[in-house]
């Protein structure tokens, strides 16, 4: 399969200044955007990098022009009430009670401070740079104003992408995260492979936490394995946990 071509700098401006037309901000979004924007955090927000039915993510400029990413938790249609068991059992959010605003909420805490955990293990993540409510920014990952694209896009994995995502579990792991949610559509190829989407995350005091650890590295290693690149998950485990 041959991988997917780029788009250019001006189809890519095109298509998605279309679809920010479609996308419509709440009173409350609006509203922390607005305050973010007072406070000199972002100058303006672009268009979006990606949609999702629990979050949609922008590219916003900042006060020295340089882009960021801003990351919208959806409040009314997100459907984190089937996902209770990623903050169940973690010590960091024991008095969530379960409300889908509650939920929601810790969904975005959570994510900010598992990236806080990755930018100081050295893992390959957006680093977090401010959070309000649902609303989380980040840095941008792209090239020229252009995001990066996922794995499952490209279809292009080289044996130092898979050296480099195993190692970002292993250094993960190593400090007390476990993502939870791995596999080609949460991977970035950039100069290196990034993992993002980090709010399903749990601490390796999580009940499930070896469960989902062993989840992330066959979904990873299956994926390897159609891009030609053969890894063993018995030693793969092993040797992230050594």
């Amino acid at each position: 399969m041959k991988p997917s071509k780029r788009p250019s700098k001006d189809e890519f401006l095109l298509k998605e200044r279309n679809k920010i037309e479609s996308e419509v901000f709440d009173k409350q979004t609006l509203t922390i955007l607005a305050k973010i924007i007072k406070k000199g955090i972002i100058k303006t927000v672009d268009f979006p990098i990606s949609t999702g039915k629990e979050a949609n993510v922008f590219r916003a400029t900042n006060q020295e022009g340089k882009f960021i990413a801003v990351k919208v938790y959806k409040m009314e249609t997100a459907p984190f009430f089937r996902k209770e068991e990623y903050l169940e059992g973690d010590p960091r959010f024991k008095k969530i009670k379960g409300s889908d605003k509650e939920v929601v909420l810790a969904f975005a805490r959570k994510e900010f401070k598992n990236l806080q955990i990755c930018e100081r293990a050295g893992v390959h993540t957006p680093k977090p740079l401010y959070l309000e409510k649902h609303v989380l920014l980040m840095s941008f990952l792209g090239e020229e104003g252009l995001p990066y694209q996922t794995l499952n896009v490209l279809n292009i994995l080289t044996e130092q992408d898979a050296e480099s995502i195993l190692e970002d579990v292993r250094k993960m792991y190593h400090a007390g995260l476990v993502h939870a949610d791995l596999s080609e559509y949460n991977i970035l190829r950039g100069v290196v492979p990034y993992l993002i989407d980090l709010g399903q995350g749990v601490i390796l005091s999580h009940p499930r936490a070896e469960e989902f650890l062993a989840r992330d590295l066959r979904n990873i290693l299956r994926y390897f394995e159609k891009r030609g690149i053969k890894r063993e998950f018995e030693e793969v485990l092993k040797w992230v946990k050594s």
